[in-house]
């Protein structure tokens, strides 16, 4: 296959339009209306324009991470969440007053549950709908929910124990210590996924090559059984050896050479896609494919990936600064509504997942659920060992009681979780009935948030 023209890898689709376009919008807009009392029409527009510049942010993270290249790609795709993430939680926590002191254990609850219920089960739905079994590789994805779990009952759930500082928070030791144990296992995790044993995090069907353990030749049929033919006509019997590796086969029939019309190798990608590569965590959903959105391997200009990063530096600015301007908002909203405080928590979770719940479902209906698992616990190891440390750094100037221990409900569904997700990992495969077991328990989630 002839390989396209730089010229025409380049140009623009109307999502990378849409993604150039909306950070410097959003930007304008933000200068509008700043400091300024909107209107109801105005304050859509603005939610509009916010969940836009995060979607947007992400594209450009992908950009950039797919010329940096792995496993750095990685890190600034986390990091561009991570700000996405800390920047709404600080920004509410700042206009919040002491009411916020629970919102970043809110939203990083959240962001578990989702996640690893919602996201995971949803990507398992998508297959089995399809192939009445989703198959992946238990060693990487059990590694990733062993790290989940331990970073969220260190972070999480110890802190509605400790005595060292009264109520379900650290004592200051406590919390550094919670943060660097987070950035630790979360880098450890980047360099092995990516590194030391990136073979755990491919499609099951690809870690191998087919022709890796070819099958024994056919043995030849002995000589009682053979006709005798003439002695011209022997060399015109095909060489049964020459090809045996490749295409034999155990019913005793022997091989033909040629595989029939739309057969193929056994782990071979269909439809002629690359072998899957591991998403890392928060790394969005480039994979093989490049930057989100892209369909296929991406050959950029010289200058897009400076351009990328100054549109990403604008749509971070944009979030940030458009959560600000909204945080009264969405506050009285929830107010209005009658919910409590802790759902602010699960609307930033959902904003900031949205592009990673796109992405996991995108993949799960091209038969790629190692790559929706990745993406889903990717997400939440990176929303808890990345905006843990971030938000104990902001609580040095934030002032006020940081409140990370969960309560007992919030304990029992994140050991449920934990329990569920082990039974799904273990045997490396998936039917319906655990995607409806995890969508039952993100359900369970959200209607006990909304209804505690």
């Amino acid at each position: 296959m002839n390989t396209p023209p730089v010229a025409a890898t380049t140009a623009r689709s109307p999502l990378d339009l849409t993604a150039a376009i909306v950070p410097i919008v959003a930007v304008l807009a933000l200068v509008a209306v700043w400091g300024r009392d909107l209107p109801a029409i105005v304050e859509v527009v603005v939610v509009a324009l916010l969940a836009a510049s995060v979607l947007a942010a992400v594209h450009h993270a992908e950009a950039v991470a797919h010329r940096v290249g792995e496993p750095f790609g990685s890190l600034v795709l986390a990091v561009a969440v991570t700000i996405i993430e800390v920047g709404l939680i600080i920004t509410l926590m700042i206009s919040g007053g002491p009411a916020t002191a629970a919102l970043a254990r809110d939203t990083v609850f959240a962001a578990v549950m989702i996640t690893c219920n919602g996201i995971v089960g949803l990507s398992l739905l998508i297959v089995t709908l399809r192939s009445r079994t989703a198959r992946f590789n238990p060693e990487g994805t059990g590694a990733a929910l062993a790290t989940v779990i331990t970073l969220a009952t260190l972070c999480l759930v110890l802190p509605a124990f400790t005595t060292s500082a009264p109520g379900p928070e650290f004592s200051t030791p406590q919390l550094a210590f919670a943060a660097v144990a987070s950035l630790v296992l979360y880098s450890l995790f980047v360099f092995v996924q990516n590194v030391r044993h990136r073979e755990s995090f491919l499609t099951a069907t690809t870690a191998v090559a087919p022709s890796a353990a070819p099958a024994p030749s056919a043995p030849p049929a002995p000589p009682a059984a053979r006709p005798a033919p003439p002695a011209p006509a022997a060399p015109a019997a095909p060489p049964v050896p020459a090809r045996a590796p490749e295409g034999a086969r155990s019913t005793g029939e022997p091989p033909t050479g040629e595989r029939p019309p739309g057969e193929r190798p056994s782990g071979e990608p269909p439809s002629g896609e690359p072998p899957a590569a591991p998403i890392v965590p928060g790394a969005g959903s480039q994979g093989s494919e490049g930057p989100k959105g892209s369909g296929g391997p991406v050959v950029q200009a010289a200058g897009a990936p400076l351009i990328s990063l100054a549109l990403l530096m604008a749509a971070l600015v944009a979030v940030v600064g458009l959560a600000k301007v909204e945080s009264g908002t969405i506050e009285h909203t929830v107010a209005a509504a009658g919910l409590p405080h802790s759902v602010v928590g699960v609307v930033i979770a959902l904003l900031v997942l949205l592009p990673e719940t796109l992405a996991a479902a995108r993949n799960a209906r091209r038969d790629r659920v190692q790559i929706s698992l990745n993406l889903a616990l990717g997400s939440a190891m990176a929303s808890i060992g990345l905006t843990i440390p971030a938000i104990a750094v902001a609580s040095i100037w934030l002032g006020g009681p940081l409140l990370l221990g969960l309560g007992a409900t919030q304990i029992v569904l994140l050991a449920l979780t934990a329990g569920v997700g082990i039974l799904t990992v273990m045997p490396g495969r998936a039917t319906l009935l655990q995607a409806a077991v995890h969508l039952a328990l993100c359900a369970a989630y959200l209607f006990l948030a909304a209804n505690p």
